[in-house]
C-alpha cells in the first residue's frame, strides 16, 4: 500500500514539475511578444494558458484520489494539501500570462527591446517559479525562504519601471496608452510574484507544518 501511494506522490512531483515548467515558458513567450511585437507568440501563450488549466484538473483529480484511497498521515496530507493550494497558484499565474499575451494582440504595445527592466524582472519572477516547484519536490525549507525574500526584489523592479514610465510620460517620450499598457504588463508580471510567493508559502507549511502568510492580494 505504502508503494503505491509513494509511486502517486511520485507522479504528483511530475505533474507540478510540468505544470511550472509550462509557467515558466508562458512568462518567457510573452515577454519574448512584448520584445518583438508578436501577435503570434502572443497568441501561443493563450494557448499554454488552457494547458495550464488543463493541468490544474489532472493534478487536481490525481490529489483528491491520494486524499480518498490512501488516507495519508500527517506529513503526507501536508504535501497533497499543499500541491492543491500551488496549483491554484499555477493557474492563476497562467492566466496573467494570457493577460499580457491579449494586451499586445490589442496593438497598442509596439515592439519593446528597450524595456530591459521589463525583460529583467520577468526573467526574475520565472525563476521564483522554478525555484518554488522545486522546493517543494526536493522539501528544501532553505530554496522556499529564498523565493520569499527574492519578491523584494521584484517588488522593487515594479517600483523602478512604474517610476520610469511615469518620466516618460512627463517628458513626452512616449503614448499614454503604451504607457498604461507597458504598466499593466509590469503588474501582472509582479503578481506572477505574488503567486511564487504563495507557492513557495505552502512549500514551508508542507515542511514545517505552518503556514505563515507574508503577501497580500489587494
Amino acid at each position: 500500500m505504502r508503494r503505491r501511494f509513494d509511486l502517486q506522490l511520485e507522479k504528483l512531483h511530475e505533474l507540478l514539475i510540468e505544470m511550472g515548467g509550462l509557467c515558466e515558458r508562458a512568462i518567457a513567450n510573452a515577454t519574448e511578444a512584448l520584445q518583438e511585437g508578436s501577435e503570434e507568440m502572443a497568441k501561443k501563450v493563450i494557448e499554454e494558458d488552457e494547458e495550464i488549466d488543463r493541468m490544474e484538473k489532472d493534478v487536481e483529480r490525481l490529489c483528491l484520489k491520494l486524499l480518498l484511497e490512501q488516507q495519508p498521515v500527517a506529513r503526507d496530507l501536508r504535501q497533497i494539501s499543499a500541491a492543491l493550494k500551488m496549483i491554484t497558484d499555477m493557474e492563476r499565474i497562467g492566466d496573467q500570462t494570457a493577460d499580457i499575451a491579449e494586451i499586445i494582440i490589442s496593438g497598442k504595445t509596439p515592439a519593446s527591446r528597450d524595456r530591459e527592466k521589463i525583460g529583467i524582472m520577468a526573467v526574475a519572477v520565472s525563476e521564483m517559479v522554478h525555484k518554488s516547484v522545486e522546493a517543494y519536490v526536493k522539501r528544501d525549507l532553505k530554496l522556499a525562504r529564498a523565493v520569499l525574500k527574492s519578491d523584494d526584489n521584484v517588488d522593487r523592479l515594479f517600483e523602478e519601471i512604474r517610476e520610469e514610465l511615469i518620466g516618460f510620460i512627463t517628458e513626452q517620450k512616449i503614448e499614454g496608452c503604451v504607457a498604461f499598457d507597458l504598466m499593466m504588463i509590469t503588474k501582472y508580471l509582479e503578481r506572477i510574484g505574488d503567486h511564487a510567493t504563495n507557492i513557495a508559502e505552502w512549500v514551508e507549511f508542507s515542511i514545517t507544518g505552518q503556514h505563515v502568510k507574508t503577501k497580500h492580494f489587494s
